[in-house]
């Protein structure tokens, strides 16, 4: 990285809090980069996908005039890469205020059919891979006792539903991961905010089954997000009315809820 590619230093006159976002490329994790370069975060924005970072990251660069957003490719499911990588994007950027765990896949295999590949798979993506980078976050944040992490769940973790029990089961881990570390961190000073979107306009939806109600654009979530990040608040779902929907769902007696088409 050569001096005109690193971003403008922090100074006690002019404070800028720096960001990591794991998933960033496209949907939500692009929709929350612009924001928070809007905001004046200086972002580290990793994603398998190199050209679309790249272009992305051309993009918030031009915007802003000035070197707000630096582009790291990686596979999540590289696991051992996390820890190195987090070192020298932390170098590279100067330091870390906001970890946000975007990354996500959906293979629905049916509601007939079974599919191990696709269910490894999301639980590897979902769960293990945000894992391996949380980890190493929550310790640094915790050694710091300052610090905010943003894990993406689903509304789709709060029960397990017939259509994709894979993907249900990844986001319940996660979300049960976050509320852990938020049980540990929270004494050390450290906000951890689990975000439960329900669908949203982005290419994860052609996965959705069935119909899509209440779906908002990555924009609206990313807005959200950045308002409760604000607020450090623990758990949001967005679209909010979400959040009344699934107390609904979780209420339903199982001798019911099993005999659901959805």
């Amino acid at each position: 990285m050569t001096q005109s590619s690193k971003p403008a230093p922090a100074t006690p006159l002019s404070p800028r809090r720096r960001a990591v976002i794991i998933g960033a490329s496209d949907g939500l994790g692009a929709s929350l980069a612009w924001k928070l370069a809007k905001e004046g975060y200086t972002l580290a924005l990793v994603a398998r996908r190199v050209e679309k970072l790249n272009t992305l990251c051309a993009e918030i660069n031009s915007s802003h005039n000035e070197v707000r957003a630096l582009p790291y490719k990686h596979d999540v499911s590289n696991y051992d890469e996390a820890p190195t990588l987090l070192r020298n994007i932390v170098a590279d950027i100067g330091g870390l205020d906001v970890f946000v765990f975007v990354a996500g896949v959906n293979f629905p295999p049916g509601v007939n059919n079974y599919n191990f590949e696709g269910d490894r798979k999301m639980i590897e993506v979902n769960l293990i891979g945000a894992m391996a980078w949380l980890s190493p976050v929550a310790e640094m944040f915790q050694n710091a006792k300052a610090g905010q992490i943003v894990g993406i769940s689903s509304v789709a973790g709060d029960r397990g539903r017939i259509g994709n029990p894979g993907y249900n089961t990844s986001k319940a881990g996660l979300s049960t991961y976050l509320e852990a570390l938020r049980n540990r961190l929270t004494r050390h000073g450290v906000n951890v905010l689990t975000v439960k979107p329900g669908f949203m306009k982005t290419d994860m939806l052609k996965a959705a089954q069935g119909g899509t109600p209440f779906a908002i654009t990555p924009e609206k979530a990313a807005d959200d997000i950045y308002q409760a990040m604000r607020k450090r608040k623990q758990v949001i779902y967005t679209a909010s009315i979400w959040r009344w929907i699934m107390l609904a769902i979780q209420h339903v007696p199982s001798v019911i809820f099993r005999r659901m088409s959805f």
